[in-house]
């Protein structure tokens, strides 16, 4: 097997749907051998700041000395990223071996209980990581929490970031209702941290804790004033950073904590992280800047518009916007067209994706003196923004990572961030 037939192999399980339980996911990793009974585990789940907080839990780690795991979804360029020790991505060679270890594993479940892209990829994950001896693995959920896949292992500790009003058609339409999937993944006994506000879920999250015996650790935006959050300068930008690193600290330090870290290799640690794609910032040869934020949300896009109104705020770029249409596009449009001085509107390269003309109402409306234009592609979009000196990449992952490949920042390979794809025929069970 080459590793493009690999990569096809896992691009075909899509069509098996996203099913949520964990059934299916037990009995892989049984087949596989239980990988997931010989490692420890951060599990991560919530609305927005998923990634950059295991990113921050990761490098903080890393630099105390352990050999970490790290799996993410989705991935910008390459299936590659999902799936990394010590930062390193998963090789070539790797991905088509497990592939064929697992393959045939498949066999072993009856016709309407396949597993779909998501079990198999999280089962290939652990079984790596098992492989590798990582003595710590920062385990983000892909959707939800409670029937997530990766909802199989018993972690040290359980971080749900926060919760925003998202995927209602599979989570729920209110905070509690998502707060209680999200809030699946805590373990009876295992310290729980969250970031969660009054309103917006805190009280579900406290309470499922409190039936399951979990301290509870909560965050707010006080503990971004404390050492040594109030004088570090973060590599992320943006104050939704500070309080996604105070909701790592906060876990680092959770009382008794098995993974003790000291103060130096901490604050280390926040200094090197590296998380691509969130407020990224590239200069082009021409001397454009171009910065990218995957803002997919109205929560994380009001998160960019006070980020950039604190770092730029005399700025006027150009903002090229592309959204899903399950997304509340007209909020997003809300929170940063304001800041635009020309709207630039484009397709994500997604069946998902929403018709840029759709997004012209609600961008007029909150910007009525920008100019405007609807774009066929995102290489249209930025060849027309060319002239500009600043330019804003935002409205979806998918979208920033289809322009870092543009840019020629990551390998170009599109034909994997197909594998993202993967909630064609959504079930449940």
């Amino acid at each position: 097997m080459t590793y493009p037939e690999a990569i096809q192999f896992l691009y075909d399980l899509r069509w098996f749907g996203a099913k949520f339980g964990l059934d299916n996911t037990f009995q892989l990793a049984a087949l596989a051998g239980h990988p997931q009974d010989q490692l420890r585990f951060i599990h991560v789940a919530g609305t927005n700041g998923k990634g950059s907080t295991c990113a921050m839990l990761e490098s903080i780690y890393r630099t105390a000395g352990l050999r970490t795991g790290l799996f993410t979804s989705p991935h910008l360029v390459s299936f590659r990223e999902r799936i990394q020790v010590n930062r390193r991505l998963i090789s070539e060679g790797e991905v088509v071996r497990l592939v064929e270890v697992l393959q045939p594993l498949l066999k072993h479940f009856p016709a309407g209980h396949h597993p779909t892209f998501f079990e198999v990829v999280t089962v290939m994950a652990l079984k790596f990581f098992d492989e590798q001896k990582c003595e710590l693995v920062i385990w983000e959920t892909g959707l939800g929490g409670r029937l997530d896949a990766t909802n199989i292992v018993t972690p040290l500790a359980s971080i749900i970031t926060n919760i925003g009003i998202e995927h209602s058609e599979w989570l729920g339409d209110t905070f509690e209702k998502i707060a209680a999937e999200k809030a699946g993944i805590i373990k009876p006994n295992v310290p729980a941290i969250t970031a969660a506000r009054p309103g917006e879920g805190l009280e579900m999250i406290t309470s499922v804790a409190r039936e399951k015996r979990a301290p509870l650790t909560v965050v707010d935006e006080s503990q971004i004033r404390r050492a040594p959050l109030d004088i570090l300068e973060l590599p992320l930008h943006g104050a939704h950073q500070k309080l996604n690193a105070a909701t790592a600290l906060a876990t680092v330090r959770i009382p008794g904590s098995q993974l003790p870290v000291g103060d130096d290799a901490l604050r280390r640690g926040l200094l090197a992280v590296d998380w691509p794609g969130r407020m990224q910032r590239v200069s082009t040869a021409s001397g454009q800047m171009v910065l990218l934020d995957g803002a997919h949300n109205p929560a994380s896009a009001e998160a960019l518009r006070a980020a950039l109104r604190a770092e730029f705020p005399d700025a006027k770029p150009a903002i090229i916007f592309g959204v899903f249409r399950d997304k509340d596009s007209a909020s997003m449009c809300h929170s940063l067209a304001p800041l635009a001085g020309r709207l630039l509107l484009t397709p994500v390269h997604s069946d998902r994706t929403e018709d840029p003309a759709r997004l012209v109402t609600a961008c007029r409306a909150a910007n009525p003196g920008a100019p405007l234009e609807v774009c066929a592609s995102l290489a249209q979009a930025v060849e027309r923004a060319a002239g500009e000196p600043f330019v804003v990449v935002t409205g979806s992952l998918y979208l920033v990572g289809e322009a870092l490949e543009l840019l020629g920042l990551s390998p170009a390979n599109g034909g994997e961030r197909a594998l993202n794809e993967w909630t064609a025929g959504v079930s449940s069970r």
